[in-house]
């Protein structure tokens, strides 16, 4: 392990652990965001006039500057932070999830036309981030720059994750279950190819990384959605609860048996 502090990697090693945790979070970003931007501040229903929409707006604003203050953390940081970097990732799904819900249904562009835009911006910043740096850094960034590109491609990535769940459940006609399965079953296959093939890992990462985001999704939809849609309509925030209890312990774990890495200059 290199000496200096600035060389540590800033994001966890990608283990079993990590995807669990990151299913966690989608899905308590699913919640959490419900909780502020449905039953706190109003749904957007077409009878709901301006409450709906300022619900999913407001829930946009507060989340997203809380995961800029989190994100401006992560980059000064000198070593990998457990705590910060899960709190960073849960406030980028739940950011994404507000965000995709106002892009989708408030603002009018539907899942569909939403789910396009968003993987338009997905590429865009993996585009410039290849362009600048000459490599997408996935498991071992440390450098702000690096950083800061991996930051942005996260939040368009759950934004489309959000926009892909809605899309499959409701259009697709999957309901939350049958959406779950679909990208659970998606993810288990990357999980495949990851083991048995030589495909760019990178290419492997984010496409396990957006779909991770639709599955929680549609696993929180199922929690807290009324009967009458499909759900178990249990309560938003109790449910969040018990999902950040569980992520914290997860985390807590995880943290005592992987250490820090060292940063890869390659």
């Amino acid at each position: 392990m290199a000496s200096s502090a600035s060389s540590l990697s800033k994001v966890p090693a990608l283990t079993l652990a990590f995807w669990v945790i990151k299913i966690c979070a989608t899905t308590l970003g699913e919640t959490a965001g419900d909780t502020v931007s449905m039953s706190w501040l109003g749904e957007a229903t077409p009878d709901a006039g301006s409450a709906g929409l300022n619900g999913y707006l407001v829930g946009t604003v507060l989340f997203g500057a809380t995961l800029a203050i989190l994100v401006a953390l992560q980059i000064r940081a000198r070593r990998f932070h457990p705590a910060l970097y899960w709190a960073t990732i849960l406030a980028s799904t739940t950011a994404g999830t507000t965000l995709a819900d106002f892009a989708t249904r408030s603002v009018g562009l539907g899942y569909a036309g939403g789910s396009a835009l968003l993987f338009g911006l997905v590429l865009a910043s993996l585009g410039a981030w290849k362009a600048v740096e000459g490599r997408i850094a996935t498991d071992h960034v440390s450098a702000p720059r690096t950083e800061a590109f991996y930051w942005l491609t996260i939040t368009f990535s759950q934004t489309l994750g959000t926009a892909l769940g809605d899309w499959a459940a409701d259009d697709g006609g999957l309901g939350y279950l049958g959406g779950a399965a679909l990208f659970g079953g998606l993810i288990a296959l990357l999980a495949i190819l990851t083991a048995t093939t030589r495909i760019n890992r990178a290419f492997l990462f984010w496409s396990a990384f957006i779909l991770t985001r639709p599955l929680g999704a549609t696993v929180g939809d199922f929690l807290d959605k009324p009967l009458a849609k499909g759900g178990l309509d249990l309560s938003r925030p109790l449910a969040s609860l018990v999902l950040l209890a569980i992520m914290a312990v997860l985390v807590w774990t995880d943290s005592r048996r992987n250490p820090p890495r060292s940063a890869s200059t390659g």
